[in-house]
C-alpha cells in the first residue's frame, strides 16, 4: 500500500519550525493508523532505534501520542546491532546508506519549498553518483554545506571531484558550494537549537 503524504501542505511545515519532525510524523502516522484500523491491524511500528535516544528527535513525541510500536528501540538495539543483524540474515539492505528524510537538510526556521528540495536532492544524488557513501548536503539561504564521511574528506577535495561538484552545485542554484571539515553527522542541524 502506498500512503500519500503532501508534506508541505501540513500547516506550519513549510516553516522548518523546530517541530518539524513532529508535524510531519503525526501526520503521517494518522493516515497509516487509520488504514491500519481499515485493514483490522492492531498495531503500527516503524523503525526508530537506540541511537535516537540521544538526540534531538521530535518525531518520537508523535509516535508515543499515537501509540505507534518502536520494536527496534523495544529490543534496546542501536544502529550498528541492527546492521549486524541484517547482515548475518543474509539481507542485502545491511549496510545501506542511512537517509533522513530532506527536509533535515535545512536550517530550522529556514523555509522549505519544492525548489530548494529538489536542489538539495540533486547534489546528494551526485555524490551518491561520485561514489561517496555517507553524506549530506545542508542547505543555508543558497549555501550547500557538504558533510561526507570522515574517511572521503580528502577525496571529496580532490581537484576533479571539487571542480564537478562545485560546477554541477552552481548550476543546481547553490550561490557558494563548502565542505563541512567536521565531516558527516547525524542530526548536525540541531546544532542551531537553543534550549
Amino acid at each position: 500500500m502506498i500512503v500519500d503524504s503532501e508534506e508541505l501542505d501540513i500547516e506550519g511545515f513549510r516553516h522548518n519550525p523546530k517541530n518539524r519532525c513532529y508535524l510531519c510524523k503525526h501526520e503521517l502516522f494518522s493516515k497509516i493508523i487509520s488504514i491500519a484500523r481499515e485493514n483490522h491491524l492492531a498495531y503500527v511500528a516503524e523503525g526508530s532505534n537506540m541511537d535516537d535516544n540521544s538526540d534531538y528527535r521530535p518525531g518520537l513525541q508523535a509516535v508515543a501520542e499515537l501509540h505507534v510500536v518502536s520494536p527496534l528501540r523495544y529490543a534496546g538495539l542501536y544502529k550498528e546491532e541492527i546492521r549486524q543483524l541484517s547482515k548475518g540474515l543474509g539481507l542485502p539492505t545491511w549496510n545501506k546508506q542511512s537517509f533522513a528524510c530532506l527536509s533535515s537538510r535545512f536550517v530550522y526556521g529556514e523555509e522549505i519549498s519544492r525548489e530548494k528540495l529538489s536542489m538539495v536532492d540533486k547534489a546528494e544524488q551526485l555524490l551518491l553518483d561520485l561514489g561517496f557513501k555517507q553524506l549530506r548536503v545542508r542547505i543555508h539561504g543558497t549555501m550547500a554545506r557538504i558533510e561526507v564521511g570522515q574517511d572521503e574528506i580528502i577525496r571529496l577535495a580532490a581537484p576533479e571531484n571539487r571542480r564537478t561538484i562545485s560546477e554541477t552545485l552552481h548550476r543546481l542554484g547553490f550561490s557558494y558550494v563548502t565542505m563541512d571539515m567536521d565531516g558527516y553527522q547525524t542530526g548536525s542541524m540541531n546544532r542551531t537549537l537553543k534550549d
